[in-house]
């Protein structure tokens, strides 16, 4: 299988990453960065820069509003590529604030296609999704073949935008790909969040010596995998002409319960630190949603056969280097 990744460099490609301040897109900044890009990071005013300080001579960072047009239309000309991952990934408040989320994800998608449309019309752009777009499933592993029953307004405006996106790839001739992620873990996404990045969150319980809490039988299935490998799949989107107009389904492919998850995590704790962690399981919250109680295992074969893309770093080893990370920076901090 040809990899792209071996004939085909994003050195001194110009590249947009939206969100760049956040988990995958900080993540994204570093790798381009490596390889030599000139990369641009766009993002809120509020959100503050840590995750990219140990390269912000290497890059240029823009903060601002993505409703404001003219500065969409400045930042998007003579970019080579857009990684659009700006947007509101908490289930629970998208659906408290519906209407918000409308206007600063959907709304804001639309001033950026009609920026490249205007003023960029060779630009690629990848967009991050989320398998979750599918809802319930009935049978694992999904690919692309699975109906889509968004069971939320986040995943609703996920499933949107991969519409709005084909529709400028089949009217404009604009270069889109849609990559739908399962559940990703590693080094730079907050462990301090309940309502999102489970596995990220109980590493954080487990570093402060908190209990892992289980709902249910702990039996549901999850695919987990680690940021790194995501990093690879974006690139490769990029590079190749096969994924333009297209949406991939990707994950490791491995399914994992949640009691298998925390037991790694408990082990690997230990190793490291020298400290037990305790499990408990106890019922679902009457709020949890039922997205939360789906099965979900990943065939990510379309994208593979499209690029040669497969995960690199499986998932106990991803696990250890995210732990190891945030464990070195607590003493760093302590």
């Amino acid at each position: 299988m040809e990899n792209l990744q071996e004939i085909k460099s994003m050195q001194g490609k110009k590249v947009l990453i939206t969100g760049g301040l956040g988990f995958i897109g900080s993540n994204l900044a570093k790798r381009l960065v490596g390889e030599g890009a000139e990369v641009t990071l766009f993002d809120k005013i509020e959100n503050d820069s840590d995750k990219v300080k140990n390269i912000a001579d290497k890059l240029k960072i823009v903060k601002g509003d993505n409703l404001d047009k003219q500065l969409i239309d400045d930042i998007i000309k003579e970019k080579d590529y857009i990684f659009h991952f700006a947007w509101q990934t908490d289930l629970k408040e998208s659906m408290i604030h519906p209407g918000q989320d409308i206007t600063r994800d959907i709304i804001g998608l639309i001033i950026m296609l009609e920026s490249c449309r205007k003023y960029n019309k060779n630009v690629k752009i990848i967009f991050a999704s989320s398998v979750t777009v599918a809802g319930e499933i009935e049978k694992i592993p999904a690919g692309e073949d699975v109906a889509e029953n968004p069971l939320s307004i986040y995943e609703a405006n996920k499933l949107a935008a991969e519409k709005y996106l084909y529709v400028y790839f089949k009217n404009y001739g604009l270069k889109t790909c849609v990559l739908r992620l399962a559940n990703v873990f590693g080094e730079g996404q907050r462990i301090d969040n309940p309502n999102r990045g489970v596995l990220n969150f109980m590493i954080g319980r487990a570093l402060r010596g908190e209990p892992l809490t289980v709902y249910g039988n702990g039996e549901f299935i999850r695919d987990y995998t680690y940021v790194q490998n995501y990093i690879d799949a974006f690139i490769l989107a990029a590079l190749s002409d096969k994924t333009d107009g297209e949406f991939y389904v990707l994950g490791s492919g491995k399914g994992l319960t949640m009691n298998e998850v925390v037991h790694k995590i408990k082990e690997i704790t230990r190793e490291i630190t020298g400290k037990d962690v305790l499990i408990e399981q106890i019922p679902f919250p009457e709020s949890t949603h039922k997205i939360d109680k789906r099965n979900f295992i990943a065939d990510y074969s379309k994208f593979k056969q499209a690029t040669g893309w497969q995960p690199k770093i499986d998932f106990e080893w991803g696990l250890r280097k995210t732990i190891e990370f945030y464990y070195i920076n607590s003493l760093k901090t302590a």
